[in-house]
């Protein structure tokens, strides 16, 4: 029998960890309840033969604001991609990097191949505005779909075709850029101010970092919940009483556990995971596909970045692919050898990842997005469907949803004692 307690997490996910390190710093008592058997939701990281293969490629942004709240990045002792990207186009490899952190190769990216120089300049000042501007600015301009907001800052097919679309398909797993401009402006302010790079421990470090101040006597794995009610939620070892319920799992769980919350549409993605003696490139550079061909999102080389990834003398490759119905292997490694310039023969295929609900679909109105948490009687909901899609939405829904679960309490003049 679980002990009755003030509030209940229901997920040990982003959103379900930062919620319990706001009301144990709150010092309210609370208890996590995760279904599986272990931490961090849609973030894991298997190891295997000396490989470290995230499930799904993922990065960790730099520049999220909430991140700081909850851990000292130092510690994940991150290995960073490059500034920019590679893109392929016929018989070369295009380079064009973040003037705003590599000024010295912003004459470079300005006479390169990919759209028109007015593209360019049109994309820098879009990316300078979105760095620069208050992120509530961005947010109260006009509302529309990412491929509108792209078309109406004067970008021609070229640049969206070759470089955008590949991009931002990999970024927000929507290669037809459908998804909010709203969320693209943040999605291009966070790129712009921050580093993308990689734990040296892998993605389920993180949520590893976040859980760590918690006590784990709180924490309670293989232990799904049935039933969400006001004050009570129902598992097989029986109910739990409590004051608050915070429903912090993926949406369609969220869905099956709250059956008046909305749905939300999941984008997918897989993720092939080659292996090789000899890198196709000498640097953690994102290679796409300026070529048209809308097969391959991106692919890089993630032990470049953080050589942890592989065993010592080895190369680990990532390839991405959006959409639900992921091609055969054989036809990815072909594509490889194109983008890359050289024969993948004798590369090693480690596994294919898919992942069904990687992201939330976000196509507008988000408005500001944040959407509300506090569902009433007692009841709350979190996760990156509450916010933008991504980490720092995950984190941020379950920071807003514990701090709404203790103004409620505060309200109702609750002294911080159990359920009675």
């Amino acid at each position: 029998m679980l002990a009755d307690t003030d509030v209940v997490i229901v997920g040990g996910g982003l959103a379900g960890l930062a919620a319990a390190r706001r009301l144990h710093r709150a010092g309210v008592p609370w208890r996590l309840l995760e279904a599986g058997g272990r931490l961090g939701g849609r973030i894991a990281t298997d190891a295997v033969d000396g490989y470290l293969l995230d499930r799904g490629f993922q990065v960790l942004n730099t520049a999220y604001p909430r991140l700081g709240t909850l851990l000292d990045l130092g510690r994940l002792r991150l290995g960073h991609f490059t500034s920019g990207v590679l893109v392929r186009k016929g018989d070369r490899l295009i380079r064009l990097v973040n003037p705003l952190r590599e000024p010295a190769g912003a004459p470079g990216t300005a006479l390169a191949d990919v759209g028109t120089l007015r593209d360019r300049l049109r994309l820098a000042g879009l990316a300078a505005g979105c760095a620069t501007l208050p992120a509530a600015r961005l947010l109260a301009a006009p509302e529309t779909t990412t491929e509108v907001a792209l078309r109406r800052a004067g970008l021609s097919d070229a640049i969206v075709e070759e470089l955008l679309r590949p991009f931002l398909s990999g970024v927000l797993i929507d290669r037809e850029l459908e998804t909010s401009s709203h969320v693209f402006a943040m999605v291009l302010r966070s790129f712009a101010r921050g580093r993308i790079g990689l734990p040296a421990d892998g993605m389920a470090a993180l949520p590893r970092a976040i859980a760590e101040p918690l006590p784990t006597d709180l924490v309670a794995l293989d232990t799904p919940v049935a039933e969400v009610a006001p004050r009570r939620v129902r598992t097989q070892a029986g109910d739990i009483r409590c004051r608050a319920v915070v429903v912090a799992v993926d949406p369609p769980t969220a869905a099956a556990l709250l059956p008046a919350l909305p749905g939300v549409r999941m984008h997918s993605y897989t993720t092939y995971y080659h292996a090789t003696g000899r890198p196709p490139l000498d640097e953690p550079t994102l290679v796409l596909d300026g070529d048209r061909r809308e097969l391959i999102a991106n692919t890089v080389v993630v032990s470049n970045a953080a050589p942890t990834y592989a065993p010592a003398g080895r190369h680990l490759v990532a390839t991405s692919v959006v959409g639900p119905t992921p091609p055969p292997e054989p036809t990815v490694r072909a594509e490889l050898t194109r983008l890359y310039g050289r024969s993948t023969a004798d590369w090693t295929h480690l596994t294919t990842v898919t992942v069904p609900h990687a992201l939330p679909a976000a196509p507008p109105p988000q408005g500001r997005l944040r959407k509300p948490v506090a569902l009433g009687d007692g009841i709350f909901v979190a996760g990156d469907h509450r916010d933008s899609p991504s980490i720092q939405g995950a984190l941020t829904s379950g920071w807003r949803a514990a701090g709404a679960v203790l103004a409620e309490l505060r309200a109702q003049g609750r002294d911080g004692s159990p359920a009675r």
